[in-house]
């Protein structure tokens, strides 16, 4: 891949930033300075951020895994479709769909509606159905084809997404970031840098510069891929360790409590899940542990109000059943220690 030079990135209009009343302060280090109440990029910037999403992304396809270009600028709409479909990568360039990595499952239960639709149509078994039913089939198609069309071939989970705006693209980025994947995205100066892995600080909504970038980018995933090994066997994540991830990062929650009014407890209500119980029997208090393997921690016994005249105390009880503790003698002033 050859290296884009800074005179290439004038000719585009890479340095063009937004208003100065609508910058994000977070990206003051990406700025050059003003002109005409407009933002300047610093061009050195955008050459050191590409020239690391290009390592990166080559490294990545080598690996075979893939990479989600994300677009849905009107005006950078053709430019995303047609370098995905140049590198061979799965694209969004109409609608992001909430929850398409987060609820991945589902997403993929749509694309196999959708090929059976496909099947029906062209097999001629939807002219079996009445008008008004294949209306609504026909409709039905058109609409998941036009949002899941670019991300058909995704059969897992992606190594990374490349993103045009991340302020467009909030949902996406949110998503990638909950889940723990790379971020790679063109940003302007109304965004914020912090969000994604690794920022390009360029202008993300004239079509020659979106164009300049994205056709470096696809080169650096075609020299990637043009090096991955057939016969490398990759590691893929399964849904429970996604989930698993999602609990590490919001942070392990209390168990909800599901029993009735009268419950306190979700635990069992055997015998095991109970705490030391205490019986009196002939004047003694006698604790149980929870099982029988062990003993109950030693707890003092309340002093029992008595209901006759002082009385001597009572000899003291032989050893408990198998699994308990000795019985301590309770005298009329109190348990004795």
């Amino acid at each position: 891949m050859s290296a884009v030079s800074v005179q290439e990135l004038l000719d585009a209009g890479v340095h063009f930033g937004h208003r100065v009343s609508r910058w994000n302060p977070k990206m003051a280090p990406y700025i050059h300075g003003r002109r005409n109440s407009i933002h300047i990029l610093n061009l050195v910037e955008t050459v050191k951020g590409l020239a690391r999403a290009c390592h990166f992304l080559r490294e990545l396809a080598a690996t075979g895994r893939q990479i989600v270009l994300v677009g849905t600028k009107r005006q950078i709409k053709n430019v995303v479709f047609g370098e995905a479909e140049r590198c061979r990568r799965p694209y969004v360039n109409e609608r992001w769909l909430g929850g398409t990595l987060t609820n991945f499952s589902t997403i993929r239960s749509r694309l196999k509606r959708l090929e059976e639709l496909e099947e029906l149509s062209a097999s001629g078994q939807m002219e079996n159905y009445k008008k008004k039913e294949q209306s609504s089939l026909l409709r039905e198609m058109r609409r998941i084809k036009k949002n899941l069309e670019g991300i058909r071939g995704l059969e897992r989970m992606p190594g990374a997404i490349l993103v045009v705006d991340p302020n467009k693209e909030y949902i996406a980025v949110r998503e990638a970031n909950r889940l723990g994947l790379p971020i790679v995205a063109i940003l302007d100066t109304d965004c914020d840098p912090t969000q994604v892995d690794i920022p390009i600080p360029a202008n993300d909504d004239a079509m020659k510069s979106v164009s300049l970038i994205l056709a470096k980018l696809a080169d650096a995933i075609m020299e990637g891929r043009a090096g991955f090994r057939e016969g490398v066997v990759l590691v893929e994540e399964e849904e429970p360790v996604i989930e698993m991830k999602k609990r590490e990062q919001k942070g392990v929650r209390r168990p909800q409590h599901r029993g009735g009014p009268g419950r306190r407890s979700a635990g069992p209500r055997g015998a095991e899940g109970r705490g030391p119980r205490r019986e009196a029997e002939g004047g003694e208090v006698r604790e149980e542990g929870a099982s029988a393997g062990g003993a109950a921690p030693a707890a003092p016994a309340a002093p029992a109000a008595p209901a006759a005249p002082a009385a001597p105390a009572a000899p003291a009880a032989p050893a408990a059943e198998a699994g308990g503790t000795t019985a301590a003698p309770v005298s009329a002033d109190g348990p004795q220690v």
